[in-house]
């Protein structure tokens, strides 16, 4: 049994990651400063004796001896990172030195929780971790972006310089239950679109691609990487199987049975015209693909929105 330490643990990955870790017999402590996080993420499990919730905010240090830290706080859609951006990339580079410094002290094993963004809009199809991106420093999303490059660039200098043992994770588009309805991103946007009836926005054409990952398969990605012994990354996790937004939007009003038509928007400033992941690396060194079919995924999602709407 380990004691762990999630870092934005109250929010959409943190929480279905929290209830994993519980269910395998560990210590958690799941810290947020609920700025996306939502303390009802983690009722079920404030009866549990191995549960502690912190509210904290990464950016203002903190000593906790744990075995292990999964770094995952920061706002992660654009509508909530580009909010405050400076605010947005404190998180990402002060909040990770204050945690990389506690591990360094404690002798902790600390996942860095970074993205799919550092590689920008990528000139390479599809992305290989030993790309190294096409970023726009001073874009509407470089607080988001530059802040998980540097925060990267300090996961690797502690662990070369300090011996802080890091993983690095590149987290590609994750759906699943808990999503926030007003994130912005794009599949809780067309299932609460859907839902409501209200037109689907999508943006451009429509031709744009993404790749979408199951929570359930990242969380066994992320735990696949912290255990894996002498591994550092970074290493992608995400699910190859690329479709456009166009595709994903007439799928969701279809899985709804929605009455909903679609409204093309202009494209926003920056957004990559095309993402997948190249997840050979984790396939050799993790053992680890994604099981979930985006149906099947999309169907627990739907039914989650719908269940909470309704309340």
């Amino acid at each position: 049994m380990a004691r762990i330490l999630v870092t934005g643990g109250a929010g959409f990955i943190g929480s279905h990651l929290v209830d994993v870790l519980l269910a395998d017999g560990h210590e958690v402590i799941a810290l947020d400063n609920l700025f996306t996080g939502e303390r009802s993420n983690l009722y079920q499990h404030l009866s549990n004796p191995r549960f502690e919730f912190l509210r904290h905010d990464v950016v203002e240090p903190i000593l906790l001896e744990v075995d292990q830290v999964y770094h995952l706080a920061c706002p992660a859609s654009p509508v909530h990172y580009q909010y405050n951006p400076v605010k947005t990339i404190k998180t990402s580079v002060v909040g990770t030195i204050n945690l990389l410094g506690m591990c360094k002290r404690v002798k902790g094993r600390m996942l860095l929780a970074s993205t799919s963004e550092v590689y920008g809009d990528p000139l390479e199809h599809p992305q290989r971790e030993s790309y190294w991106g096409n970023v726009n420093p001073i874009g509407l999303r470089s607080c988001y972006d530059e802040g998980k490059r540097v925060a990267e660039t300090l996961t690797f200098c502690y662990q070369t310089q300090n011996g802080v043992d890091t993983r690095i994770v590149r987290i590609f588009n994750t759906y699943g239950p808990r999503m926030l309805f007003d994130d912005g991103r794009v599949v809780s946007n067309f299932i609460v679109q859907a839902l409501k009836g209200e037109p689907i926005s999508v943006y451009g054409e429509g031709s744009q691609t993404r790749s979408f990952c199951f929570v359930d398969d990242l969380v066994r990605g992320l735990r696949a990487t912290m255990d894996k012994e002498g591994f550092h990354g970074p290493v992608n996790l995400g699910n190859p199987a690329e479709m456009t937004i166009l595709e994903l939007a007439k799928l969701v009003i279809e899985m709804t049975g929605s009455k909903s038509k679609i409204s093309y928007k202009s494209l926003p400033k920056d957004d990559p015209v095309r993402r997948k992941p190249d997840i050979s690396l984790a396939k050799k060194e993790l053992g680890w693909e994604p099981k979930v079919a985006l149906q099947a995924g999309l169907s627990k999602t739907i039914a989650d929105f719908d269940a909470r709407l309704k309340r």
